[in-house]
């Protein structure tokens, strides 16, 4: 069986106010290229479809493109799961038409899928947190755990208030559902899992939203179903593999840069080929980046200007940190930007004041774009229509008293 592993797609993400939409929708038709090419029967998308749990409907509309694309009228199977990120509600909502185009959604940790025909294949067993589909006269046992926080696997899990035993505490109730789930596991069947949370000894990036409360959401690799021949993990943007000796566990990073801490490495998806009962042939497939992101560090506002005039054919997003004794003015910013639209952020650095953290915000923002993410910082939802038009109502009425 021939699966293609991905994970944490964000779609609607911004990077400082400014749309990805037009580099994800080239990953996209990408992936959709990739899978053809590799002849792949299983597609595993391990969560963090979105970047919000209330997606633009421009985001949902490019995510149901490419799961038509990619499942091509039920050929393959496509398996997706939900992420911190994702609504699980909202995720799973188009399920009944998802399965005639081989489509599996998956929202919370103890979710069944529905056994009968998936596309032009079958579930034919189901249960909670575990299904077997048969792709092609091949039958694989998957144990799915989309993201399990306490809330979405409906327990209480922690009966202490020290960080030590509640990690413990969490890790330990994962790893006594992931042994249960295991004994699905046959020597004739492929064995998999899938599962979006955060593994100890994993490598974060500065663009993922924290799930572990300090480390009480963290999870042992020696908790995990380790009886799969293949782990399959999102929430972690770097691609990076959880050593261990006889399983192969996976983060598949995200497909995109989304914070200038993933400069480093080049983002991917994996391909597997694995039969039963032998080892999975893993093989990291590079992905284009469409739009680097770059740090321009200048030693003064004239190397700056000169810096964007003759790289102004690049498409790049830009952080500049530029040398300065003095107040970088409004006037040079233009200038800067008349060459270079996608410059996100501009970082004087002042000698001897290094350590400080001091930035030009270059996006007026309104009072309503203001709120709406001061909102979403606290709520991690966004604001309804009718709390908006209060909102806006009681800040008018405020600017009439002034």
């Amino acid at each position: 069986m021939r699966i293609l592993h991905t994970s944490d797609w964000h779609l609607g993400k911004n990077l400082e106010n400014a749309s990805r939409i037009e580099e994800q929708e080239k990953f996209i038709d990408d992936f959709v290229e990739i899978v053809e090419e590799n002849n792949i029967d299983l597609v595993m998308i391990a969560g963090d479809i979105y970047d919000h749990s209330n997606p633009s409907a421009k985001a949902e509309k490019m995510f149901y493109r490419a799961l038509k694309k990619i499942s091509k009228d039920g050929e393959r199977i496509v398996l997706i799961i939900a992420g911190n990120h994702d609504n699980p509600e909202r995720l799973v909502a188009a399920s009944p038409l998802a399965y005639e185009q081989g489509i599996i959604l998956l929202d919370k940790p103890k979710c069944k899928a529905e056994v009968g025909p998936c596309g032009k294949h079958k579930i034919v067993d189901s249960e909670e947190g575990c299904l077997e589909i048969e792709i092609n006269g091949e039958r694989a046992v998957i144990v799915a755990m989309p993201y399990p926080s306490e809330k979405r696997l409906n327990e209480v899990i922690y009966d202490s208030i020290e960080e030590e035993n509640r990690q413990k505490s969490y890790s330990q109730r994962l790893g006594e559902l992931f042994q249960e789930l295991s004994k699905k596991y046959r020597e004739d069947t492929i064995n998999l899992a899938v599962s979006h949370l955060f593994v100890i000894g994993g490598e974060e990036s500065a663009s993922e939203r924290n799930i572990q409360l300090g480390g009480s959401l963290a999870v042992r690799a020696s908790d995990l179903p380790l009886k799969a021949q293949y782990i399959a993990l999102g929430h972690l943007h770097r691609p990076q593999e959880i050593k261990n000796k006889n399983t192969k566990i996976v983060y598949a990073g995200s497909p995109l840069q989304y914070s200038k801490s993933e400069r480093g490495y080049s983002k991917c998806c994996y391909r597997v080929e694995v039969s039963a009962g032998c080892e999975a042939k893993v093989e990291k497939i590079l992905l284009k980046n469409y739009k680097p992101i770059e740090v321009w560090k200048c030693e003064n506002v004239e190397d700056a200007i000169k810096m964007c005039e003759e790289n102004r054919e690049r498409d790049v997003w830009v952080y500049f940190e530029i040398k300065t004794d003095q107040y970088i003015t409004q006037e040079d910013i233009k200038a800067m930007k008349g060459f270079k639209k996608d410059i996100l952020e501009i970082k004087p650095i002042v000698e001897g004041h290094e350590e400080e953290e001091v930035s030009y915000d270059l996006k007026e923002k309104n009072i309503d774009e203001l709120f709406k993410e001061f909102y979403y910082s606290q709520r991690s939802v966004n604001p309804t229509k009718e709390i908006m038009d209060l909102f806006l109502k009681v800040a008018s009425e405020e600017g009439d008293e002034e």
